[in-house]
């Protein structure tokens, strides 16, 4: 086993993602080598995912896989979401972790990896009663780069009271990042020849209030742009409902780097059970933004996320999510049943939907859901859309449209090669239900 080298796996989100590329630069900056194998680490780290029961189980599995396959001098370390919201829980069920550190002090990594070696026999638990995010980001940049596309955390944290999540709990209220910082790390990945932009946070749209900025996320995009000209898609993920503005919408509209893509979790259509989710129930609201945003983008594409199963869904509430699915019709849906999770305010309603009832109707809404994606898919046929190609083989390109966030919407197949990387213009030939397929435009 080489000295001072480590093995990370990053499990759930993109935010968490990340997280990880930051321990990541800190361990390399300090020496630190990361290696493909777990067996040729001095030092294991698993950033865990917390969010809902099963992102957690899959966290405790993947410990305990490493734990029983630990060498002698091998250090194992929990770090992240789990870590944070369920410390207790960590140590009862998983032997053989060695170090505990959670999301909100990710920066101290090699803090915690210094007592650690120092005294390898006794565990640590690198978890101070920090109330946020902390800000100390050590000089390291808040991206993690996949291919020619770039995830760039502008916030973490949530101040939103949401009574099924847990994010306040383990991540504390929003820290909007500095925009300096974000400028700077915007315009590295413009030297690596980063193609894509997507900005996260847990609430993109919450950007920069807790720094006194008004409609915080428009303005950092207007300032944003002309520092990167060369960054041709700018994405937006994981806008709020009733925060998405008219300013941020002319912004979206107005400038050719920013992709007309708005991914907008809404959970639910009845105003009965946004009520009891403790979430903003102005369905009034959610009509007009939409109109308003496909006047200003004839070619939106707008993904959301829905709850079914939420303690106390009537099967009539359930139909009107169905009917208000049937009416706007989203490029993209993703849904979860309901998750019971202990600490939240949605505690005391219990899970009182059998599962069984739950996974019905989960699956009634992801059959219409893919009607209306093969419906909007079929509307390309014919018409033109650039490609950012993110593979190749065998006469075959495949790539992502503007449509098309990474990891969780479509794909485009190409029949022909291009190089990827690059941007260019396919004409579409055929739709699937989730995927399109076309070649390379000479025209």
């Amino acid at each position: 086993m080489k000295v001072k080298t480590y093995y990370l796996v990053s499990l759930g989100c993109a935010k968490n993602t990340v997280d990880s590329e930051s321990m990541a630069s800190l361990l390399n900056q300090n020496g630190y080598r990361g290696v493909s194998k777990a067996s040729q680490a001095s030092v294991m780290i698993v950033n865990t995912c917390g969010f809902i029961a099963p992102a957690r189980q899959e966290s405790i599995e993947v410990l305990s896989d490493l734990a029983s396959k630990k060498k002698p001098g091998q250090l194992l370390v929990a770090a992240g979401c789990l870590t944070e919201h369920s410390r207790q829980l960590m140590v009862e069920t998983i032997a053989g972790v060695d170090g505990f550190i959670g999301t909100r002090r990710w920066m101290d990594i090699l803090d915690l990896l210094e007592q650690l070696n120092q005294n390898p026999v006794a565990s640590r638990y690198h978890l101070p009663e920090s109330t946020t995010i902390g800000t100390d980001e050590k000089g390291v940049s808040r991206t993690a780069i996949q291919g020619t596309s770039a995830y760039l955390k502008i916030a973490d944290g949530c101040r939103h009271p949401c009574a099924f999540c847990s994010i306040p709990l383990i991540k504390g209220t929003n820290v909007s990042r500095a925009p300096e910082l974000i400028f700077q790390d915007a315009e590295q990945l413009q030297k690596d020849g980063v193609q894509e932009i997507n900005l996260i946070a847990q609430d993109t749209t919450d950007y920069g209030v807790d720094l006194g900025m008004k409609d915080g996320l428009a303005t950092l995009l207007e300032q944003l742009l002309p520092r990167i000209p060369q960054i041709p898609w700018i994405r937006v993920l994981y806008a709020y409902p009733g925060y998405v503005t008219d300013h941020l919408i002319e912004v979206m509209a107005k400038n050719k780097q920013m992709l007309h893509y708005l991914d907008i979790p809404l959970q639910h259509a009845s105003a009965e059970i946004l009520k009891n989710m403790k979430r903003p129930a102005n369905m009034d609201w959610v009509y007009d933004t939409l109109t308003k945003m496909r006047s200003a983008m004839a070619d939106l594409a707008l993904r959301t996320t829905f709850i079914v199963g939420y303690p106390g869904e009537t099967e009539a509430q359930f139909q009107t999510l169905l009917d208000f699915m049937e009416e706007v019709k989203f490029d993209h849906v993703g849904a979860f049943t309901f998750s019971f999770e202990p600490g939240t305010a949605s505690e005391s309603l219990g899970d009182p939907i059998p599962e069984q009832v739950k996974l019905e109707r989960m699956e009634r809404l992801m059959k219409l859901q893919e009607k209306i994606s093969l419906y909007k898919n079929q509307y390309w046929i014919g018409k033109k859309m650039d490609v950012l190609i993110e593979g190749k083989g065998d006469g075959i390109s495949v790539g992502r449209s503007f449509r098309d966030a990474p990891e969780i919407d479509g794909l485009v197949l190409i029949e022909d090669n291009a190089e990827v990387g690059t941007i260019v213009p396919v004409k579409i030939s055929g739709a699937m239900t989730h995927d399109l397929s076309g070649f390379i435009s000479k025209d």
